[in-house]
């Protein structure tokens, strides 16, 4: 936690080896203010800035769109070196993971998250479904727990079903819960050491559950 504490330190302006893009805008008084730092502008264009930054409270890589409507907004980039820069700090902060997959491979993935599709992987993500840090389990008796990424050691997929064995040393089994009615895939998202950090999306790694074989985070 004391590497997490430290980014908080920079988040909050205070001076810190961090380097990325910086996002202004200039509001109705003519003054530029800082909308965001260590950020990686992916796109921008005469109505629009897109640019992506680690989130903090949900630990993990997200983008963010902005108008530019009537006050403007400017970008001061960096150089590619700080961009892969500042990818690396992501990297320390993000909820990290060993993945192994039906197949047998394993790869190690920074950031991870869930996020929700259409079945089978076809069209965009269900944008009324965030994202999440977390896993849901069906247990005996019908009651549904759900367990945040911190407190998870490992998970085991058998078929349809889950075994979570927590950092407690408490082991739980069910099925995994869906967060919507409508039909969809869960996937597991993240960053691997190949990511580009010119690329507009905030994942180079995603896999459906019903595709994988184990997941072991990392302690944090």
């Amino acid at each position: 936690m004391k590497q997490l504490r430290w980014f908080l330190i920079a988040a909050a302006g205070i001076a810190v080896p961090l380097f990325a893009d910086t996002v202004y805008q200039i509001n109705a008084q003519g003054k530029q203010t800082v909308i965001q730092r260590d950020a990686i502008v992916v796109k921008e264009d005469s109505n629009f800035v897109f640019y992506k930054h680690f989130d903090l409270k949900e630990r993990r890589v997200v983008k963010v769109n902005l108008n530019k409507g009537s006050l403007p907004y400017t970008v001061n980039k960096s150089t590619a070196a700080d961009r892969q820069q500042i990818v690396d700090t992501w990297k320390r902060f993000g909820f990290k993971a060993r993945v192994t997959d039906d197949s047998g491979k394993t790869t190690s993935l920074f950031d991870a998250f869930l996020d929700f599709y259409p079945p089978s992987g076809r069209g965009s993500l269900l944008e009324s479904v965030p994202p999440r840090t977390s896993v849901t389990v069906s247990l005996e008796g019908g009651i549904a727990n759900e367990v945040e990424f911190p407190k998870i050691a490992r998970i085991e997929f058998h078929g349809d079903r889950m075994k979570l064995t927590l950092r407690s040393g408490e082991v739980e089994e069910g099925k995994f819960v869906m967060p919507t009615e409508r039909p969809a895939e869960a996937r597991l998202l993240g960053i691997t050491e190949h990511y580009d950090p010119a690329s507009e999306d905030v994942f180079d790694f995603s896999l459906p559950l019903a595709r994988l074989q184990e997941i072991r985070f990392e302690s944090q």
